[in-house]
């Protein structure tokens, strides 16, 4: 037997449970991975709380719960490709990651397409490899759909979050001048990646103009609406404003987007820019997975600055 948290009923955090499960093995073109670690996303709590859109992934219960993971290669299965026993690697499975083994694919042979597993190069943990697939991905694809460049001047909605903290960062390599919307209490936070802090609520635009007289000339907002409403009273055009959270018909025209949309060698230039110390990933918070409901409450807060990482 194994363990895994899984939730029979939507809910919030207080239907999740860490039950004795069956162990799982890798079939053919599998592997199973030994889990250490599992990076929080809002997107866990909200396929767990809400059924419409836990129908849009295909997610029914009972469900297992999280994304993202990172741990050790422990079986391979016939014909699985790419990946040996022992072998560090990170990636993503939907409704498995929070659990002591995750089967993933490797090769087409028992699917149409593989799943999400990487490597994970050394000199970066398990904790901070497990931040990444969904964050990371979804900050690269934010910025490209705007196609920031160098030089522009970037309102950044939501900045201090999971994704905010990679997108302020991957911006400013960019060469771009980074505005991120916070709340006043996380300001010091935004300073410390070079991002210029505004606050967010009624009176937005007219705030990011006093800061920035001379025009902002892109933006993505990754939470709510706000920001991209914000920037389109700003005149920015609609082609350089991105949003992820707006669902598929953001307003005013404004580019939706989401981690399915990065390049694929969005997290090799992420994993690259951490190992030369040009990004920097703030664990906000680890619980061990028994803890899980405590880390769910906590990121369901929406004051977290930074990811929030289970352990194994």
């Amino acid at each position: 037997m194994s363990r895994a948290v899984i939730y029979e009923t939507f809910g919030g955090p207080e239907v999740l449970e860490l039950r004795e499960v069956p162990e799982p093995h890798a079939g053919p073109g599998e592997v199973r991975v030994r889990v250490t670690a599992a990076g929080l996303n809002p997107m866990d709590w909200i396929l767990a709380s809400l059924p419409e859109a836990a129908e849009q992934f295909g997610v029914t219960v009972p469900s297992g719960f999280g994304y993202d993971f990172a741990g050790v290669v422990d079986e391979v299965g016939r014909g699985a490709t790419g990946f040996a026993a022992g072998a560090r690697v990170y990636g993503g499975a939907l409704g498995r990651a929070a659990a002591d083994f995750v089967v993933v694919r490797t090769s087409t042979e028992t699917s149409d397409a593989p799943e999400a597993l990487r490597h994970t190069p050394e000199g970066i943990t398990d904790e901070v490899a497990a931040t990444l697939p969904v964050a990371g991905m979804t900050a690269a694809a934010a910025l490209a759909a705007i196609d920031l460049r160098h030089g522009d001047t970037v309102l950044v909605g939501g900045a201090a979050g999971g994704v905010g903290v990679f997108a302020l960062q991957l911006a400013k390599l960019a060469g771009a001048r980074v505005i991120g919307t916070a709340s006043e209490g996380t300001f010091e936070f935004l300073r410390q990646f070079g991002a210029e802090p505004v606050a967010y609520g009624p009176g937005l635009a007219e705030r990011v103009r006093t800061l920035a007289p001379e025009g902002v000339t892109a933006a993505t907002d990754l939470f709510g609406t706000e920001t991209a409403e914000a920037a389109l009273t700003l005149g920015v055009p609609p082609e350089r404003i991105s949003t992820i959270a707006a669902g598929p018909n953001p307003p005013g025209g404004v580019r939706a987007t989401g981690g399915a949309d990065a390049s694929p060698d969005a997290l090799t230039k992420i994993t690259d820019a951490i190992l030369a110390g040009r990004i920097t990933v703030p664990i906000a918070a680890t619980f061990p997975i028994e803890q899980t409901r405590e880390a769910v409450t906590l990121q369901a807060g929406r004051h977290v600055h930074g990811k929030i990482v289970i352990t194994l």
